[in-house]
């Protein structure tokens, strides 16, 4: 899998791209900008794109904003953002163009090597990696009346939340100290509120996801 990382610290780029490559990834370029990140993107087209929320000049939104143009332009790359704060907002302006390939992790709870490079491979695979706290605040926010995920259960957004995460059922039984059968029924009972019907061409764990992350 084919990598870019924007970061405007030289210690954190090029740590972030040694891990990388030592995870099996082939790193394509490791920039300072925004402008960077587009030229680089461009020219070696990655399957996924490591970006700083927060680059050169002004530090203040410049790597969500060219993200979001990583997305539009080349909607074949995954984009992960890192960012020191959580922002709902950038959170939803993310999933603006749907929640296929995209993340967004806190650099301060990047602790475990092995879960941020399985984050990157989602990503650019076109899944999705979203921070706990992320999802957290997503959650929090005062959903419409007609909205469908209104009707889950706590417990029921609590697993919707974890496969957000990329988690597996099994993974889920572990982390809320239950049975994986249980973890199934809550599954079932996910799929019928939000009306995912079984059919072969479709994928209802993806797609329950993708209606968590986009409401």
């Amino acid at each position: 899998m084919r990598a870019v990382v924007a970061e405007d610290s030289t210690l954190l780029r090029e740590g972030l791209g040694r891990l990388l490559a030592e995870s099996g990834f082939e790193v394509a370029a490791l920039v300072a900008d925004a402008e960077g990140l587009l030229a680089a993107v461009a020219g070696h087209r990655p399957d996924v794109a490591v970006v700083d929320i927060r680059l050169p000049p002004t530090h203040t939104d410049e790597g969500l904003r060219a993200a979001r143009e990583v997305r539009r332009r080349f909607p074949g790359t995954g984009v992960l953002v890192l960012s020191q704060y959580v922002r709902v907002s950038y959170a939803v302006e993310l999933l603006d163009g749907g929640a296929e390939g995209v993340g967004y992790l806190l650099k301060d709870r990047v602790a475990d090597l092995a879960d941020f490079t399985a984050a990157v491979r989602r990503v650019g695979g076109g899944g999705s990696a979203f921070d706990p706290v992320v999802i957290g605040q997503l959650v929090g926010r005062r959903r419409r009346d007609d909205d469908p995920l209104a009707g889950l259960t706590g417990r029921e957004r609590e697993v919707l939340g974890l496969m957000a995460e990329g988690r597996s059922n099994q993974a889920i039984a572990v982390r809320l100290s239950v049975a994986e059968r249980t973890v199934e029924k809550h599954c079932t009972g996910i799929f019928a509120k939000l009306g995912l019907t079984a059919d072969p061409g479709d994928h209802r764990r993806v797609l329950a996801v993708l209606r968590y992350l986009n409401a």
